[in-house]
């Protein structure tokens, strides 16, 4: 699904770098939009159990493509057969979860994974919802953000564009954010907000981390 795995060399592709920056930012909480069998949640959800400190995934899925997730008891199994028990699902699009006392109690969020419904429309607000919520020192990722093309993953009746990449030049031209394109598998972007606690390097030994829930 675009992350350039190569399942014959047991390689996870970019999962690689999910799960470094997880280790690397130890967030006490991470936010997935989307995931079609879940590789994205899993890989964090592995390295905020490997940090060795409370640390979960809220992970947000009206699962659209197909029933995949719409049974609660399959979703915890699913997640359980790989070791997890911290990636906590949400049957509902961004829209109905910011409107939840669950989004209203979320706290501040280490890192947010942003590979839901691929528009510029969806893109944008998946990135706003959480925006103010990302920690000094959090990062937003972007899938799918370096293509432009006709997606039939919910079916021919309902093909659209995909139209990340629109969003993230908006983001470019933005102030306050550094945006990194990683151009590899369907194109990865990187966004930090540029705050004045974020701009020194984490050092060694210190106690403060980029997520306080």
């Amino acid at each position: 699904m675009g992350h350039n795995q190569r399942a014959e060399s047991l390689n996870l592709g970019l999962g690689w770098l999910y799960y470094a920056l997880a280790r690397i930012v130890h967030p006490r909480r991470a936010v997935v939009i989307g995931s079609y069998r879940g590789f994205v949640p899993l890989v964090l959800g592995k390295a905020l159990r490997d940090n060795g400190e409370p640390g979960e995934v809220t992970f947000i899925d009206p699962s659209m493509v197909d029933d995949f997730w719409k049974d609660p008891d399959a979703t915890r199994a699913h997640f359980a057969r790989f070791g997890l028990d911290n990636v906590r699902h949400f049957l509902m699009s961004t829209q109905q979860f910011v409107e939840s006392e669950d989004f209203r109690g979320l706290g501040e969020i280490g890192l947010l994974f942003v590979d839901g419904y691929h528009s510029i429309e969806q893109a944008r607000f998946d990135f706003r919802a959480f925006e103010g919520r990302l920690a000094d020192r959090g990062l937003a990722l972007f899938h799918d953000s370096m293509i432009t093309r006709r997606s039939e993953i919910y079916g021919s009746e309902h093909a659209y564009d995909i139209t990340v990449k629109a969003f993230i030049d908006e983001l470019k031209h933005e102030r306050g954010l550094q945006v990194l394109d990683v151009p590899f598998g369907t194109g990865l972007t990187l966004v930090r907000k540029v705050t004045a606690t974020g701009t020194e390097p984490l050092l060694e030994g210190r106690e403060e981390r980029p997520s306080t829930r």
